[in-house]
């Protein structure tokens, strides 16, 4: 396979190229998030009408379900990159699956916590085995397992390796957890949002939950981008760019 054709991944995932364009990048990301944010809640929270069965306490999905939809995104993300960083060896991959995880882990607990309080009035417990719940459960701990094998293992290109097979191989949890409600018979609902043809939730629902996700995308995509320029000083702080990059800061106080 012709080499050239690679070049361009090469070029774009260089670090002092996505050092440059992150930076430009950041504050727009920031912004929009909470742009989004704002609009969305007081969508869902003062213009969306109560459920005509679970009365204003189906609000709570404005924060469960783009918490849960980002658990998975960002899992299947550091896949992405634990595949790139596995067969080309590229550094910004292995740098965004380590800056993801914590990010991962807390969306994952905040959907497991927000599905249990919603979970208390609708079944009468706040937790249940059943298929989406434990799966979600085993996600969270896919994410500690990452995070815990970069604390162990000294060498971080090492470690990335690890955790890409890792993540790789936890990645068969994510087709199991969007399944499992039709799969098997669960206590937790089926799916809505994701029924484009005909979802089943009122356009007046469904729009701040559209713009909350987005938001919490934003916010993901804005959080990242400065872990991994981080990241990048701390990766290449022996290059004549970083060097030449802090020299200059004291300058421009």
């Amino acid at each position: 396979m012709n080499s050239s054709m690679f070049q361009p991944l090469h070029k774009y995932a260089s670090l002092i190229h996505f050092y440059r364009l992150s930076k430009a990048a950041s504050p727009w990301l920031a912004w929009c998030s909470v742009t989004l944010f704002v609009t969305g809640l007081i969508g869902g929270l003062w213009f969306a009408p109560a459920d005509y069965q679970q009365g204003d306490s189906f609000r709570i999905i404005y924060v469960h379900v783009p918490s849960a939809w980002m658990s998975l995104f960002i899992y299947m993300t550091m896949a992405g990159a634990g595949a790139v960083a596995l067969i080309w060896k590229i550094k910004l991959s292995e740098i965004v699956m380590r800056a993801s995880a914590s990010l991962g882990a807390s969306f994952t607990f905040l959907a497991l916590v927000t599905g249990s309080i919603w979970g208390k009035p609708m079944w009468g417990t706040w937790w249940v085995w059943d298929a989406r719940l434990t799966s979600e459960l085993i996600l969270l701990f896919l994410y500690l397992g990452f995070m815990a094998l970069q604390n162990a293992i000294e060498d971080r290109r090492v470690a990335a390796r690890a955790g890409a097979v890792l993540v790789l191989i936890g990645a068969v949890n994510i087709p199991i957890i969007h399944y499992s409600v039709e799969w098997w018979n669960t206590l937790h609902q089926g799916p809505t949002v994701s029924k484009f043809d005909a979802p089943s939730i009122h356009i007046a629902m469904l729009i701040p939950l559209l713009l909350m996700v987005g938001a919490f995308m934003a916010y993901y995509a804005a959080i990242l981008v400065v872990r991994v320029r981080t990241e990048i000083l701390s990766y290449d702080r022996n290059t004549a760019w970083v060097r030449e990059l802090v020299t200059a800061a004291p300058s421009r106080r």
